[in-house]
């Protein structure tokens, strides 16, 4: 009894035996998790910017809806329509929206990545994230009325370039006179998918 109890006494005070992780084991994990790193970060980098494009064009949908209620009550006064037909410059249409829009409102909806606005109401077109088109009561809905500054709807065979302001060649948000939007990628434009137009505002 004695030995036993001494025998047992003489396994508790063993230490514990440890595994070692060898170096090629802890090689071969390192590598494992800088793959699966390099394989997260374009996806999260995407995913970062479709979301920032979902926010420019909920920007370019509520100018587009401003500048819709604004003629809708220009015309109830019998005024001038608010959208900007030919010889309207930019300035003259981005005033008209103070009718429905703050100056911070407008300062929000004019930023997008790389773009701040500082002053809505002295900011020119080159200033902002959009290029805004020549569009009157004639045109229809599928008019293209909103882009983003890194295309432009009048040489619609000009693609984008890298360094284009807001996205570069990652997308080209269109906004349309009847509020249809949608973010067009690099494949869709310069062909027959292309959403043509005619000039833009004087800056």
């Amino acid at each position: 009894m004695l030995r036993e109890n001494f025998r047992h006494e003489t396994n508790l005070m063993k230490p514990a035996s440890k595994h070692a992780f060898t170096l090629i084991e802890l090689l071969v994990v390192i590598s494992i998790i800088g793959i699966l790193a390099a394989l997260a970060i374009p996806a999260v980098a995407g995913a970062l910017v479709k979301g920032q494009q979902t926010g420019t064009l909920n920007n370019a949908r509520q100018l587009q809806l401003a500048t819709f209620n604004v003629n809708l009550e220009n015309e109830a006064a019998g005024v001038a329509s608010a959208w900007p037909a030919t010889n309207v410059a930019f300035a003259a249409w981005r005033n008209s929206l103070t009718n429905v829009l703050t100056e911070s409102d407008l300062r929000k909806m004019f930023s997008a990545p790389r773009v701040s606005v500082t002053n809505a109401l002295a900011a020119a077109m080159t200033d902002t994230a959009f290029n805004v088109y020549q569009v009157g009561n004639l045109e229809d809905s599928g008019t293209v009325f909103i882009t983003t500054r890194n295309w432009n709807a009048a040489t619609p065979t000009t693609l984008p370039t890298p360094t284009a302001i807001p996205y570069g060649d990652k997308g080209v948000i269109v906004m349309r006179k009847g509020g249809d939007g949608q973010v067009y990628q690099q494949r869709f434009l310069g062909t027959n998918a292309a959403p043509t137009n005619q000039p833009a505002l004087a800056p």
